[in-house]
């Protein structure tokens, strides 16, 4: 199991936002790079970023940021917020993104998904984010009325081979994933799920291993220091 380190970028700051809201955000890191090369240091395979300018915005806002983090690093990087075309989706690729994450443009634009799993293989991942189980969009701030199981199958029927599922309720609160829902959706689908939201300790870690998850988002937890990466990496491998 792959363990992420998280990322959230918000005007070229490190933040963890409160379910989703955006007027509950901390900055736990004033120089991104800083922090990456400190995730680094400590044996960080993969790092998961999320542009939330973006996500708000529509397109990407945090890039130069991004391009430093990978080019510095040498850490691949995966990476949604604010990524609604195929333009966009090169752009990024080009630039060394290794998986470009879609969340609303995959709710609003199925056959841009196909076409750019087709381009672009595995570098596609799509995120699904649920609210009491069903597929929100922009930023969080719209709840649509489709299943996020249904929504799932449906991306896999596409081709997408990777989905980062979270649970909005339980993200950034330290109170454990939602161990139902994503479990559900790993036996529902045959595609890679990476579980996120929430994730509270190593016990939690362990967990998702047992289920056969293929990789898990870690935030909060890390900067709040209930867990050490190092430790989390052990547990995945």
């Amino acid at each position: 199991m792959i363990i992420f380190p998280a990322m959230d970028l918000r005007e070229g700051k490190c933040v963890r936002l409160y379910q989703g809201d955006f007027n509950q955000s901390s900055v736990v890191g004033e120089e991104p790079l800083a922090t990456a090369n400190a995730f680094k240091a400590s044996g960080a395979e993969f790092f998961h970023m999320v542009d939330l300018d973006g996500a708000l915005k529509g397109n990407v806002q945090n890039l130069n940021t991004v391009i430093e983090i990978i080019k510095e690093t040498g850490i691949p990087v995966q990476l949604g917020g604010g990524i609604r075309n195929l333009q966009t989706i090169e752009m990024l690729i080009n630039n060394g993104v290794k998986r470009v994450i879609l969340g609303t443009a995959a709710l609003n634009n199925p056959k841009m998904v196909k076409f750019a799993v087709k381009n672009y293989g595995d570098k596609i991942a799509v995120g699904i984010d649920a609210r009491d189980e069903y597929v929100a969009a922009e930023g969080w701030l719209q709840v649509s009325k489709i299943n996020y199981i249904d929504f799932g199958k449906q991306m896999e029927d596409i081709g997408v081979k990777t989905i980062i599922f979270t649970d909005i309720s339980r993200d950034g609160t330290l109170k454990g994933p939602n161990f139902e829902q994503t479990f559900k959706l790993n036996e529902s689908i045959g595609c890679d799920i990476i579980a996120s939201g929430g994730m509270k300790d190593l016990e939690n870690l362990k967990l998702l291993r047992k289920e056969n998850i293929y990789g898990a988002i870690v935030g909060k937890a890390l900067y709040s220091g209930n867990i050490k990466l190092d430790e989390a990496i052990k547990i995945g491998r």
